[in-house]
């Protein structure tokens, strides 16, 4: 751990010590490198993978893991590998969509999982989307939460306000203020995971992130797998309505719903009152 990342790696460690379950931290390794999983729940539940969205990390999950854990289920929480966390990027590049498919089939094997359900946020949710069109077999049930890129694009006044995020120098103040103008008017961010999130936005060394384009009309209408959507009713990366839409006519088998008062990045946290008990209503009884 070097001298850069270390107050990243404390500040993932308090929140992390926040969750409210006994958590046992796991690594797979693949040809990307060691890929850390923060897993809590039943040995024997029923897989639930958790994705969390670009720089969020899997500490993120605070407020869901020990309640979806607690019901019985087997929670798998994953650093997604290049990005800010545990996971150690020192192996081949992910360049493309399909490497990233690949790195979380690898994941999966690693850790003797068949068949999972999956939950995943913001670029997290695209990520979980984009493995249920790669492997249908494997993924038993998807939560999608404030989805990006998935149904509909951003706002161009978003992308305004988030350029900042990608020019050089980059400060944990640029981050905190990206994240304080984001929650708007709503609750404001969990002040640790804040904290975790400008630390890491500008001093953990992370690979280009692997994104690519919606997938197509034709390809989600190929999507057997049930799909909850839940999207933050003031969220600013998009509008949440047309968005909540879009995902109606895509799926039309899946259930979606807007949770009030939360932003994209409060969606998990401050909105888990609301969010927890319906996934568990959606997902199978472990």
């Amino acid at each position: 751990m070097s001298a850069r990342t270390a107050p990243f790696l404390a500040t993932y460690d308090k929140l992390l010590a926040r969750w409210p379950v006994p958590v046992e931290p796991l690594t797979v390794r693949t040809v990307h490198g060691t890929t850390r999983v923060n897993a809590c729940g039943p040995a024997d539940g029923r897989p639930l993978v958790l994705l969390h969205g670009g720089g969020a990390t899997s500490a993120m999950w605070f407020a869901n893991a020990g309640t979806w854990a607690a019901a019985g289920h087997r929670v798998l929480a994953v650093d997604l590998i290049g990005d800010p966390g545990r996971s150690v990027h020192d192996g081949a590049p992910l360049r493309d969509v399909p490497g990233l498919l690949g790195w979380l089939d690898a994941v999966l094997d690693g850790l003797g999982v068949h068949e999972a359900d999956l939950c995943g946020h913001s670029y997290g949710a695209w990520t979980a989307l984009q493995y249920a069109l790669h492997a249908p077999a494997r993924v038993g049930h998807l939560v999608l939460l404030d989805p990006t890129q998935c149904f509909t694009g951003f706002r161009p006044g978003y992308l305004l306000r988030a350029l900042p995020l990608f020019l050089p120098y980059r400060t944990p103040d640029r981050a905190r203020s990206y994240l304080d103008w984001e929650s708007g008017p709503g609750p404001a961010v969990d002040p640790d995971w804040r904290e975790l999130y400008a630390l890491g936005y500008a001093d953990f060394p992370a690979s280009p992130i692997v994104t690519g384009p919606r997938p197509t009309p034709a390809r989600l209408r190929t999507l057997t797998t049930p799909v909850l959507a839940l999207y933050a009713a003031h969220a600013r990366t998009h509008d949440p309505h047309r968005t909540a839409e879009a995902t109606r006519r895509a799926l039309p088998h899946a259930t979606v719903t807007t949770v009030p008062t939360t932003s994209h990045h409060t969606l998990p946290t401050a909105g888990a009152p609301q969010v927890n008990p319906q996934v568990l209503t959606f997902l199978p009884r472990p």
